[in-house]
């Protein structure tokens, strides 16, 4: 026995334990998904090996050569950074690595800094481009600006020394400068080993100055190149903003994202003075390499600062003190193997599948508890929607958190740098946050979508089609310099770019960690201007937030698998309730006058004036009271509204199980879904005890129990767990819930044989009818309705059923619709035969027979030659006799009960089969189904002629 309405805990513990116990069942389908992506990562783990194997080969490994060391044709066997190509040189061994002259950063001709719109006048005009001998520019400010110009006119001199000798010492008095790239180490200078030329500049240059550079190193490395000179000029700005503007305005601009106004550096000397110097240098940290994608990694900083200080020291001290800056070179290394992070350069587009795949997981069991109507089946037996939001989104949480989590494990104990690299707690928290807004977006999503298949192929196209997008679209909108930022972020606001950015950028900073031996992302990177990941984290919390809030939103408003949509303005109801206006009252009236043309039968309005007379007195001696009941269904492409119930008016007792007789199309399950909260009534109401159908149907739930005309089951759950499950809705607890579940089961006849631990999906059509009407009774409500029980059951079956019916009934009232007259003959207290939308007739089997059947239906078979004769015997009984059915030979008449006896029919008959061979005859009082048919026939014809 409940124990009243299950309280907000109990609720969500019955759906916990029955997800638990779903998910139990389904642990091969969780077993593949999390094994998706471990397979995943074991196949980029397989492809890494076989590329790093293909580049381990001899052709990439340090240059070797062969040296004769005596006359007997032998030779031995030499490796080094001297006899290696570039591609070579990155895995050589470099004990003493070779010194470089120190370079400035130098824009390329086509680049250098000219007169603009936003730059100061003293700037180069553009015509220098049509000599190609456009200078190379730096910009000095301070506040003392007799310093400044002094120390500007010691930066470049007048003339150069060309008197080199092959020792890299002799270029420190000159200033030396490039437009060539680092890379990530400087073994190699690129300045001298690529097409990129080297620059000399000095304040004033001869027309086509060159002079060759011949450098060796102990290494035996040999450069050959030729210097061009360029000459240098040096502005002085008043406020560092000024040198701010001209130095990062002008750079990648134009539609192509190229450098159109670059300039070498800009100089802050502060508040130096002749005894103190302090400096603040400005550069371009944003470079990128000749595919404007990477940044680069080192930066030609070290010759800045030195010419400045040199510059400096030359004001002070005069033209001879020199601040000399003889080389540059790296740090020794041993042998390196060449590697390649394939894993980091393509987790952007795989994990992005990895991850996404919850999305149709999630989409598709929303959908399909939608589509199977098992949502609202759940809420009728009193399942609220707060502790079902709140055990499903934490029952995919979980799930979610589980998958995520034995992804990153995997990942890292496999080895990847993409997690072993970034720091953990980052991860955690972009996954967390990400998992999150794919669950609320999923919620948000399942309100559109109604059939399972379209719900599940359209999120399997937006895994593939958001990876495809984000690496061959958004990434290189992300990686574009001169793309609008604003854009990228509106770009971001799609969760599938947002979860591809972070991605990107956890794969970039793992492929730089790899590389230069570093960590990878930290939360001090956050801070960096070039990462996303601060961004891409706010966005996805604020919407996740948002879509959360939408999704619940849309969830309560529109009526999709959970009932009856509320009013938009739902929440402002508790503020202030409308009265219903004049106009709405006016239409419905109207509504009521056009469906009341039928003059209604006596027992129709002595039940119109028992409603009226408990809603006057307030009477709670019926369970259910329906008062004037109206549902219009408005016209649609072309056709007139349909008026499914008029008017419909009924009062229930407890104890008393009332049968709805009618023809397809009635109106029945219109009723029925007025009454279960799956429409909302156009006008008129019912009351379930005492409670309102229009606002209470959350407390009617819990007092109401459904059998719908469709088993509404979850396949992989046993009969004994959905009792379990609906009984602790109905707040059965401990012993008292196991005890109600057995009874339930033995009324049912699915206690024997095992039959209560199988799977539902195993069980026969009639056994899930007998689950079904099993589900409806425990916990004992108040209130059920029942849709056709006993369909597909066999008889023995049938009976036991309709045995547990009549035992139910004594403490609850029932609603039975039924096409079975024996059905309803052995189960209804009263009967009412619904057509067209209304009432025809109210009253006890017997009663209805008695109205309505003042008649015997003879029956007589013989040859086709004997019909007239047998007319006229049927005449000669009764002469208001009336032929009801005619077909080969057999022919069925009504006699009434006043023109005949039934001997003078045998007597009939005997006299008859002298004559003419009778194959068949028959006598029967009027049973149910000819009332029925009577009764539909006589309402439809009514209705057609009105």
């Amino acid at each position: 026995m409940a124990s009243g309405a299950a309280s907000f805990w109990t609720q969500p513990n019955a759906l916990l334990r029955k997800n638990l116990t779903f998910q139990k069942r389904n642990m091969g389908a969780n077993v593949r998904l999390i094994l998706f992506p471990l397979v995943l990562c074991f196949l980029l783990v397989l492809l890494q090996t076989i590329i790093n194997n293909q580049l381990d080969k001899a052709s990439n490994k340090c240059g070797c050569t062969c040296i004769h060391t005596d006359g007997d044709g032998r030779c031995q066997k030499v490796c080094g950074l001297q006899y290696s190509s570039i591609k070579q040189s990155f895995t050589c061994p470099i004990p003493s690595p070779p010194e470089w002259p120190p370079l400035l950063r130098v824009p390329a001709p086509e680049y250098r800094a000219l007169i603009t719109d936003f730059s100061h006048g003293d700037l180069p005009s553009k015509s220098c481009k049509v000599s190609g001998a456009c200078p190379a520019t730096i910009l000095i400010t301070g506040k003392n600006s007799s310093l400044g110009h002094g120390v500007s006119e010691n930066m470049f001199k007048n003339t150069v020394d060309q008197n080199f000798s092959s020792n890299v010492y002799s270029l420190a008095n000159t200033v030396l400068g490039t437009e060539s790239h680092n890379k990530i180490t400087n073994f190699l200078e690129p300045a001298f080993f690529s097409n990129s030329p080297v620059y000399y500049l000095q304040s004033k240059c001869a027309p086509n100055s060159t002079f060759p550079l011949t450098i060796l190193e102990a290494t035996s490395v040999i450069v050959q190149q030729e210097a061009s000179c360029v000459q240098g000029l040096q502005f002085w700005r008043n406020t560092s903003s000024d040198i701010n503007d001209e130095l990062y305005k002008g750079y990648w601009k134009g539609n192509s994202g190229r450098k159109i106004n670059e300039i070498i550096a800009g100089y802050d000397l502060l508040n130096s003075d002749v005894s103190n110097f302090n400096v603040g240098i400005w550069y371009n940290s944003t470079i990128r390499d000749n595919t404007g994608k990477r940044p680069i990694p080192l930066l030609r900083v070290p010759g800045s600062v030195n010419l400045v200080s040199s510059a400096y020291l030359q004001f002070l001290l005069g033209p001879a003190a020199n601040l000399l800056f003889d080389f540059v070179k790296e740090m020794p290394k041993p042998e390196t193997q060449l590697r390649l992070d394939f894993a980091s350069l393509l987790g952007p587009l795989f994990f992005t599948w990895v991850i996404l795949q919850l999305f149709p997981v999630v989409l598709s069991s929303l959908v399909y508890e939608k589509e199977q109507n098992l949502r609202i089946m759940m809420k009728m037996h009193g399942l609220g929607d707060g502790p079902y939001w709140m055990i499903t989104y934490a029952y995919f949480l979980v799930i979610s958190s589980v998958y995520m989590l034995a992804f990153v494990i995997f990942g890292s104990v496999v080895g990847l740098k993409f997690f072993t690299l970034n720091d953990y707690s980052i991860q955690f928290v972009f996954y967390l946050i990400y998992v999150n807004l794919q669950i609320s977006l999923a919620f948000l999503v399942a309100a559109v979508f109604s059939n399972l298949k379209t719900a599940t192929v359209i999120g399997y196209i937006l895994i593939f089609g958001t990876g495809l997008l984000g690496a061959f679209l958004f990434q290189s909108f992300v990686e574009d310099e001169s793309f609008p930022r604003g854009w990228v972020i509106v770009m971001e606001l799609y969760p599938g770019f947002s979860l591809y950015r972070g991605l990107y950028e956890f794969s970039y900073y793992a492929i730089n960690g790899f590389y230069l031996g570093i960590d990878g992302m930290q939360w001090k990177d956050l801070s960096a201007g070039a990462n996303g990941m601060k961004e891409i984290l706010v966005i996805m919390f604020v919407e996740w937030l948002v879509v959360l809030s939408v999704a619940y939103y849309v969830d309560q408003v529109v009526a999709s698998g959970s009932g009856v949509g509320r009013n938009p303005l739902y929440f402002l109801e508790k503020l202030q309730k409308k009265p219903l206006s004049l106009s709405t009252k006016t239409s419905l009236q109207r509504q009521r006058s056009q469906v009341s043309v039928q003059m209604e039968k006596q027992d129709i309005l002595q039940e119109k004036v028992r409603v009226k007379q408990l809603l006057l007195e307030q009477s709670t001696s019926h369970s259910v009271v329906c008062d004037d009941l109206l549902k219009i269904y408005p016209g649609r492409d072309g056709n007139p509204e349909k008026i499914a119930v008029r008017g419909l008016s009924l009062a229930l007792p407890q104890g008393e199980c009332f049968g709805m007789l009618g023809p397809n199309g009635a109106g029945k399950t219109s009723f029925i879904n007025m009454m279960i909260g799956l429409i909302r009534p156009t006008s008129g109401t019912a009351y379930v005890e005492g409670l309102d159908i229009r606002t209470n149907m959350d407390g009617i739930y819990s007092n109401m129990g459904v059998c719908p005309q469709h088993d509404l089951l979850w396949n992989t759950l046993t009969g004994r767990e959905h009792l379990l499950f609906y009984g602790r809705l109905k707040n059965l607890k401990g012993s008292a819930l196991t005890q109600a579940v057995e009874e339930s089961l033995k009324s049912v006849g699915l206690f024997n044989g095992g039959v209560a631990d199988k799977q539902a999906g195993n069980y026969s059509g009639g056994m899930k009818r007998r689950l079904s009407v099993a589900i409806s009774l425990i916990g004992n409500p108040k209130v059920v309705y029942m849709d056709e029980p006993s369909t597909g059951l066999d008889p023995a079956s049938r009976n036991n059923l309709w045995n547990a019916v009549k035992q139910a009934k004594k403490n609850r009232a029932i609603f039975l619709t039924t096409h079975s007259m024996e059905e309803a003959e052995h189960l209804c207290d009263r009967l009412g035969i619904f057509v067209d939308g209304s009432f025809q007739c109210i009253g006890n089997p017997n009663e209805l027979k008695a109205r309505y059947g003042g008649s015997y239906v003879f029956t007589m078979t013989t040859s086709s030659n004997h019909e007239e004769e047998v007319e006229n015997l049927v005449k000669h009984l009764s002469p208001s006799a009336n032929r009801i059915y005619h077909i080969s030979g057999t022919q069925k008449f009504e006699l009434p009960k006043k023109d005949v006896r039934i001997a003078d029919v045998f007597q009939a008959v005997e006299k008859a089969k002298i004559k003419f061979t009778v194959h068949a005859w028959g006598l029967t009082d009027t049973t149910l189904e000819d009332v029925f048919i009577k009764v539909a026939r006589g309402a439809q014809a009514f209705h057609v002629l009105s």
